[in-house]
């Protein structure tokens, strides 16, 4: 399994930490405000994390840390969440 993380921040100031894991060719998404304990688990992964994730492995995949399928997966994901479904 392989997991990418990132922070950002919210509208509101807060700092938000984010984990995207593959598994089994799925991908998983889960997140939480940095004042939280608890992780939100995401069934479908939103469009806005999906493209902040595609420019995440993009760049480690310009660094040779992952293979250029996962990134197409993300492409996928990108393209079917566009299209509504």
């Amino acid at each position: 399994m392989k997991k990418h993380e990132w922070r950002e921040k919210t509208e509101e100031g807060a700092t938000r930490l984010v984990t995207a894991t593959r598994h089994g060719g799925k991908w998983k998404l889960q997140s939480r405000l940095k004042s939280d304990t608890e992780w939100t688990q995401f069934p479908v992964i939103e469009l806005e994390d999906l493209e902040t994730l595609r420019e995440l492995l993009w760049n480690k995949y310009q660094r040779n840390r992952i293979p250029h399928e996962q990134v197409l997966e993300i492409d996928a994901l990108i393209e079917a969440a566009k299209q509504g479904g």
